[in-house]
């Protein structure tokens, strides 16, 4: 019923090292295991970068694991900056931040200014079509998946949802899914050779894909000034708050954060859900036998579990005291939501997957404050039709063989899951 962390000393623990995302979970669950307990705000070196990067190795960070420091840094964002970086360990230029993190990336007054724009694009019935075309796309996954003995749960059926969600609710046709599948997995890729082209420049190569999504999204909004529809580029470029409205800049990195935030993170929640639930038969009978009542609970522990965003950065802007340690103006942190979530101060018995886990204020969708994830609402609701369509239809559906990971520090992400609906 629950992952055993290994032991694991202070001295096998770097974070820097891409070869440590590499290890099993329960090596990274017992490493994080001991950072919380014996050195809960442990200061790292920089990944080393390479000979043509744009800018230098940096002079470090903080490790920022345990629950309560990751919600008092969250919540004091005048203290701990977001436009230093976000996404990123090492301090890149300002015009690549925007370019790639869109809002993620910004402080107040800035990051305000954007999140009401786009927000007044999301009216009541906007949200309320999402919600029918959650439960229609849902529908048709499990359509074709029936129709098969067996799957690759991700490609299948967790990526498919979100993409296609995002893809209708933006007004982008079918035939480009593929284009926005592609680069999103590139932007997101770490290095991971299954995504990033032997020979290839790394940098070149994740800049082109995020060229891709923002010319073809910058090109939609341009017809859709002029000639709008009832999709939300139509609401984004038209909405006016206080007398602004998106440039095309903007809609092109938000577009891009769009697709990174709210198609990768979802599909790996959705695929990190098989994987337990099939170790757990207990708790899928559970939850197929009472989906009603123990949907909202499980999509949350789903959330947890998953914590598919494991990182972000903050900068601090002034000296100040987090965790018991002196941080100083300029110094890194990055706060592990992965930790967090399984700090047994807050959760109990926190490497259990427990679909009755109540209370559970985890932090799989970034901490409180103004960078909470705007997307978590449309993120669970994805999270919970699907799984009500596919219990309701394929309750025998099962993962059949171990996840095949994304090797990276930044998204806890599953690239391939085969499974049988049998």
């Amino acid at each position: 019923m629950s992952i055993q962390p290994a032991e694991v000393s202070l001295e096998q623990i770097d974070l820097s090292d891409i070869e440590f995302w590499a290890q099993p979970p329960a090596f990274r669950e017992g490493a994080f295991k001991t950072l919380r307990e014996q050195k809960p705000m442990a200061f790292m070196t920089e990944p080393e970068l390479p000979p043509e990067a744009p800018v230098p190795q940096g002079p470090g960070y903080w490790a920022v694991t345990r629950h309560a420091d990751v919600i008092e840094a969250s919540r004091n964002p005048e203290v701990f900056s977001s436009g230093r970086g976000a996404t990123s360990i090492p301090d890149l230029p300002e015009m690549f931040l925007e370019f790639f993190g869109s809002m993620i990336n910004l402080d107040d007054p800035r990051h305000a200014r954007l999140r009401r724009i786009v927000s007044a694009g999301f009216t009541p019935r906007m949200l309320k079509k999402l919600e029918d075309d959650v439960a229609r796309a849902a529908a048709e996954i499990v359509d074709d998946l029936l129709a098969k003995e067996h799957c690759d749960f991700v490609t299948d059926v967790a990526a498919r949802l979100p993409l296609k969600i995002i893809c209708d609710m933006m007004g982008i046709g079918e035939s480009d899914y593929a284009t926005v599948f592609n680069a999103s997995n590139i932007i997101l890729s770490a290095g991971d050779p299954e995504y990033m082209p032997e020979g290839a420049d790394p940098l070149a190569t994740l800049f082109g894909a995020a060229q891709d999504l923002n010319n073809l999204v910058q090109d939609l909004g341009r017809r859709r000034r002029g000639s709008p529809t009832d999709d939300l580029t139509s609401a984004l470029v038209n909405a006016e708050v206080e007398g602004e409205q998106l440039s095309d800049g903007e809609l092109g990195s938000f577009f891009i954060l769009l697709v990174v935030a709210g198609n990768e993170t979802t599909r790996n929640a959705i695929s990190h859900g098989l994987v337990q639930l099939t170790d757990h038969p207990d708790q899928l009978r559970a939850l197929t036998s009472d989906y009603d009542r123990l949907a909202g609970p499980a999509v949350e522990e789903i959330v947890r579990w998953a914590s598919p965003v494991i990182w972000m950065r903050r900068s601090a802007t002034q000296d100040t005291v987090l965790g018991g340690e002196k941080v100083s103006e300029g110094d890194k942190l990055l706060l592990f939501y992965s930790s967090a979530n399984r700090d047994a101060d807050v959760f109990s018995d926190p490497f259990r997957f427990d679909i009755t886990r109540s209370p559970n204020p985890h932090v799989g969708f970034g901490g409180p404050g103004p960078h909470f994830c705007l997307g978590a609402h449309l993120a669970r609701r994805e999270i919970t039709v699907m799984y009500r369509e596919l219990l309701r239809r394929a309750p025998g559906i099962h993962a059949t063989a171990e996840p095949e990971r994304l090797r990276s520090n930044f998204i806890n992400g599953i690239k391939h899951l085969e499974c049988s609906v049998r």
